[in-house]
């Protein structure tokens, strides 16, 4: 199982020089992976009177295309996206993009994407929020397209491309698309399209569950769910012992990797973070 870190953004600001120490010593403390989160725009909850989303208009939110081209001069580490919301950017520069960024990391790029929850965000970037489950499935598709053929033609319900395609390929032809998920609707998606999948839980019951609901859907795709990878989150919160147990749980729910999330942890610094992550790795079998 591959234990890699969250990119704590919303508590490193602006500061160039924190995401290259962090990234830096991640790779030293020997994390496999660096996964970050999207989000483009931030809603004004003065505005939005009824909002109780976890992130606002106040929450840094590095671009994790633009910042994995950085951290790809830098280190030797995957980078993971977790998740890029997908609907709400275009498919083909998404596709243009992502395969920049595993060109410039050599294949060490994995592409989570996820359907979001922020309608505001959304109607800033000109996107539907009511149709972007289905609208996904296509953009995988072309995507997928782009990344293995020289020149695609395609007409499906949302995208018209004819005779065009990108250059540089990437070196993963295709680039895995990993899928997060917390409803049934979510699930089956991932497991007939995914090559893996962040579940938005821990284990227990409803891991169970949402394992099962993987399963059967990639069965009924002629898929081996064998082949579908699965990254599980542990939360730090001050308690090591806590954290090596909850690391060992996902790996007997059969995880692939592992995700090490230190932010809202009360954490000040770049520094801190890493304390914590240096404490965490000291107890990795």
């Amino acid at each position: 199982m591959r234990i890699g870190a969250v990119f704590p953004q919303t508590e490193l600001g602006g500061d160039p020089g924190a995401v290259r120490a962090y990234a830096l010593r991640v790779e030293e403390l020997g994390y496999t992976h660096i996964l970050a989160y999207d989000h483009v725009l931030g809603a004004d909850p003065h505005v939005h009177p009824d909002w109780d989303g976890p992130y606002d208009i106040d929450s840094t939110f590095h671009e994790p295309f633009v910042v994995f081209g950085y951290l790809a001069a830098i280190t030797t580490l995957e980078l993971v996206t977790g998740v890029i919301i997908l609907p709400q950017r275009q498919s083909v520069l998404v596709a243009k993009q992502a395969a920049e960024v595993d060109l410039l990391t050599g294949g060490r790029f994995r592409l989570g994407i996820g359907l979001g929850w922020n309608a505001v965000e959304y109607e800033a970037l000109g996107e539907d929020f009511t149709n972007r489950g289905r609208r996904s499935e296509e953009q995988v598709e072309l995507m997928r397209r782009l990344w293995t053929e020289r020149s695609v033609t395609f007409a499906g319900t949302h995208h018209t491309v004819t005779a065009a395609g990108l250059a540089p390929p990437p070196v993963q032809r295709p680039i895995p698309v990993w899928f997060g998920a917390a409803s049934d609707r979510a699930f089956t998606r991932a497991g007939r399209l995914g090559d893996g999948w962040f579940p938005m839980m821990r284990p227990g019951r409803r891991l169970d569950h949402a394992r099962e609901q993987v399963r059967r859907a990639a069965e009924a795709a002629g898929r081996d769910p064998a082949d579908i990878g699965m990254e599980g989150f542990v939360n730090w919160t001050g308690d090591r012992d806590a954290i090596a147990a909850a690391i060992a749980a996902w790996k007997a729910a059969g995880a692939t990797h592992v995700a090490v999330n230190t932010m809202k942890a009360g954490l000040a610094t770049v520094d801190d973070h890493l304390d914590v992550l240096e404490r965490v790795a000291a107890d990795l079998p």
